[in-house]
C-alpha cells in the first residue's frame, strides 16, 4: 500500500521532494503545508495537491508519514506533533538541534509504534554505496585514519533568506555536516569520541545572493562558522573532521579514507551519484563511476541534469519498510547518533577541545544493492 505523505514546509528544498515523489511507488504526496499560506498554496497549485494548514495536516486521516521540510529550530515541534497524531515522520537534516530534543523524538516514536526517518539520503545514493562495496570488501584492509572536509564561504553568496543559517542551530557543522557525519557512519559505523576546537570567522555576514529581497542586510552572527574536529570510531579509526564557511577556496577532498592496504575517496555527500576512487597498494588512485547506476545519473535541476539529486529515496525506503515490515535505511537512530556527534564537535569546541564521549547507540544501516534500489523506484 502507497503511504501517503503530507509535507510541512514549502521552502527551497521542498521543490526536490515534490520533483521526484514521482519516481517512488512507495509514496504519494497529497498536502503541504506552511507557515506562510501563500508558500503553501503556489506549491500545492504546481504540484496538484492540497493546500492546508500545519495543524490541518498534522491532523488530517489522509496522511500516514509526515514529510518535515521545516527549518532546524523547527524540527522537533513539528516531529513531535506529528507523532502525537499518530503519523510517522521523516525529517530534513538534522533531526533536532540539540541531542535531548532528538531523544524526545525518539522515545515518542517507539512509545507509538511509529517510525522516524531522518536525512540525508544522499547516503543511499550510487556514490556512497559504491564506496561502501569497495569498503566491505577489503580495498582499504583495515581502516585506520581519514579526512572529512566541508569547506566554503557560507550561504549569504546564494541563498535567498539565509539569516537561520548564522543562528544556534545552523553553522556549517548542523547544516552541512550531517552529510559529511552520515557518510562516515554509513562506511565505518557508530562513532565513539569526539574532540574540537572552533571559532566565528566574521562577526558579521552581508547578504549577497542576486535574487534575495535582503540583499544587503546584515546579519549577526551566532554559531561557530569554523570547526575542527577528531573523531574517534568504535572500530579504531580515526577522522579529521573540517566544516567551515570562512574558505574562499580549497584542494581538500570530500572524504578520504585510509586502511592497510588502500586508500578511498569518497564523492561529494551532498549529492547522490559521483565517481569513487580508489587506490590499491599506493596504485595511482582509479575512478570506479557511478553514473550508470539506478541513483547515480544525473537529474538535478531537472532542465540541466548537472547532479544526481534523488532525495526523498530514504522517504520511500522508509515507506517501503513500512509496509514490510523491515527496517529501513535512514532511521531515526543513525539520525540521532549524528546529531550527538555534531553537537559534540560544538560543545567540545566551545570548551577549548575536550574530548567528549558519544552516548547514542546505533547500527550501520543495511546497504543498499542495485536490485533493492531498482525494486523501489518507477523510472531506471
Amino acid at each position: 500500500m502507497t503511504q501517503r505523505v503530507g509535507l510541512v514546509g514549502c521552502g527551497n528544498i521542498s521543490e526536490i521532494y515534490l520533483v521526484n515523489a514521482a519516481r517512488f511507488p512507495a509514496i504519494r504526496v497529497v498536502a503541504c503545508a506552511d507557515l506562510n499560506p501563500a508558500a503553501a498554496k503556489a506549491k500545492a497549485e504546481a504540484h496538484g495537491i492540497a493546500a492546508r494548514s500545519v495543524a490541518d495536516l498534522i491532523a488530517a486521516d489522509d496522511v500516514d508519514i509526515v514529510l518535515n521540510l521545516t527549518v532546524p529550530a523547527a524540527h522537533a515541534e513539528v516531529a513531535l506533533a506529528a507523532l502525537a497524531a499518530g503519523k510517522h515522520v521523516y525529517t530534513e537534516k538534522p533531526l533536532a538541534t540539540t541531542t535531548a530534543a532528538g531523544r524526545l523524538i525518539l522515545e515518542s516514536a517507539l512509545a507509538r509504534g511509529l517510525r522516524v526517518g531522518a536525512a540525508p539520503d544522499t547516503v543511499l545514493g550510487a556514490g556512497v554505496q559504491t564506496a561502501r562495496r569497495l569498503f566491505d570488501e577489503g580495498s582499504l584492509g583495515r581502516p585506520v585514519l581519514g579526512t572529512a572536509a566541508v569547506l566554503s564561504h557560507g550561504m549569504e553568496m546564494w541563498h535567498p533568506n539565509p539569516d537561520f543559517f548564522f543562528k544556534s542551530g545552523g553553522g556549517p557543522v548542523l547544516d552541512m555536516g550531517p552529510y559529511y557525519v552520515a557518510t562516515l557512519l554509513t562506511l565505518l559505523g557508530p562513532v565513539a569520541t569526539v574532540a574540537a576546537i572552533g571559532q566565528i570567522g566574521n562577526a558579521e555576514r552581508i547578504i549577497t545572493a542576486p535574487d534575495s529581497p535582503f540583499r544587503g542586510n546584515t546579519i549577526k552572527v551566532e554559531t561557530l562558522t569554523s570547526v575542527q574536529a577528531l573523531l574517534q570510531f568504535a572500530n579504531g579509526t580515526q577522522v579529521s573532521f573540517l566544516a567551515s564557511w570562512d574558505v574562499w577556496n580549497h584542494s581538500m577532498p570530500h572524504v578520504e579514507l585510509h586502511g592497510t592496504e588502500g586508500s578511498l575517496r569518497v564523492p561529494d555527500p551532498n549529492w547522490f551519484g559521483g565517481a569513487v576512487e580508489v587506490s590499491r597498494g599506493g596504485a595511482p588512485f582509479e575512478a570506479v563511476a557511478t553514473g550508470g547506476m539506478v541513483y547515480g545519473g544525473a537529474n538535478w535541476p531537472t532542465f540541466a541534469g548537472d547532479v544526481a539529486n534523488y532525495r526523498g529515496l530514504g522517504l520511500a525506503d522508509m515507506a517501503d519498510a513500512i509496509e514490510t515490515g523491515r527496517p529501513h535505511r535512514a532511521n531515526g537512530d543513525v539520525g540521532l547518533h549524528a546529531l550527538a556527534v555534531m553537537e559534540a564537535m560544538l560543545e567540545s569546541a566551545l570548551a577549548g577541545g575536550t574530548t567528549l564521549a558519544i552516548d547514542a547507540p546505533m547500527e550501520r544501516p543495511a546497504a543498499l544493492g542495485e536490485d533493492e534500489a531498482r525494486a523501489l523506484t518507477v523510472t531506471p
